[in-house]
C-alpha cells in the first residue's frame, strides 16, 4: 500500500570473508530510511528467518552475507516468504553466499568467482529506466572490487548495468567481454535486485551509489 512504510530487513551474517565496509553500509541503509520513511531492522540472527519472524517485512536486504548463513528450515521460510510475493535485494557479496541452495541460486541469477585488485572502471547503463538507473550517466567511473561471476546471469535475468573490461585490468576475473554487474530478476512471484557493487566503506557516502541501491530497494519492494 503506498501510504505504508516499506519495511526492510537487513541481514548480515557471514561464514566466510567479512567485509569491513557491513557497519557503514547499515549505517547508509538507515539514513535512507529516514530519508525515505522506510523502516529498517539489522540483523545477524538467522533465527529472524521463520514465517512470523519475516511476516513484518517487505524487503530481504542481504549486504555482505557471505557462504553459508541460514539453515535448512531458515531457507524455506526464506522461499515462502518471497514466493508470497515480497522482495530482495543483494548487496556485493550476496553472491558470494549459499552456493548449494539451488532456489537462492536461481533467484540472486549468478555467484561470485573472482576478482582484481580494487581499481577505477566504467560501468555502461544499460536500463536507463529503471530506478536502480535512472540517476546514473550513460557511462559512470568509479572506484570498486569489481567481481567476475562463475556463470553470465544474462540468459536468466534483466541486466542494468555493465562493466566496461576495456577500463580496467580484470587480471584473469573477466566475462569474456560481456560483463553484467547489476541485474534484477522475478522468479514465482517475487522481486530479486542485486548490484555487485559497494565492496569499500566508501561506496555508501557516494550520491550515485546510494541513489542506486535505494531505487533497487524501492523497486524490489514494489513502491
Amino acid at each position: 500500500m503506498p501510504d505504508t512504510p516499506l519495511a526492510l530487513l537487513v541481514y548480515t551474517r557471514t561464514g566466510g570473508y567479512r567485509h569491513d565496509a557491513i557497519p557503514v553500509a547499515i549505517a547508509a541503509l538507515q539514513t535512507l530510511a529516514g530519508e525515505r520513511d522506510w523502516a529498517v531492522t539489522a540483523t545477524e540472527d538467522p533465527t529472524t528467518f521463520s514465517d512470523d519472524g519475516l511476516a513484518p517485512f517487505d524487503v530481504l536486504v542481504f549486504a555482505h552475507t557471505s557462504e553459508e548463513v541460514l539453515d535448512a528450515d531458515q531457507q524455506a521460510a526464506f522461499e515462502r516468504f518471497m514466493r508470497s510475493g515480497k522482495g530482495f535485494v543483494g548487496i556485493h557479496s550476496a553472491t558470494d553466499t549459499e552456493y548449494d541452495w539451488l532456489y537462492y541460486g536461481e533467484l540472486i541469477g549468478a555467484y561470485f568467482r573472482s576478482h582484481p585488485a580494487i581499481q577505477q572502471a566504467t560501468i555502461a547503463v544499460e536500463d536507463a529506466t529503471h530506478p536502480s538507473t535512472t540517476t546514473l550517466p550513460a557511462r559512470w567511473t568509479r572506484t570498486d572490487e569489481w567481481y567476475a561471476f562463475v556463470e553470465n546471469p544474462r540468459p536468466n535475468v534483466h541486466v542494468l548495468l555493465t562493466l566496461d573490461e576495456s577500463t580496467y585490468d580484470p587480471a584473469g576475473s573477466d566475462m569474456g567481454g560481456d560483463h553484467p554487474i547489476a541485474w534484477t530478476n522475478e522468479l514465482d512471484g517475487a522481486r530479486m535486485f542485486y548490484t555487485a557493487l559497494g565492496h569499500t566503506q566508501a561506496s555508501y557516502s557516494e550520491p550515485l551509489f546510494l541513489e542506486h541501491i535505494a531505487g533497487g530497494i524501492e523497486w524490489a519492494g514494489r513502491r
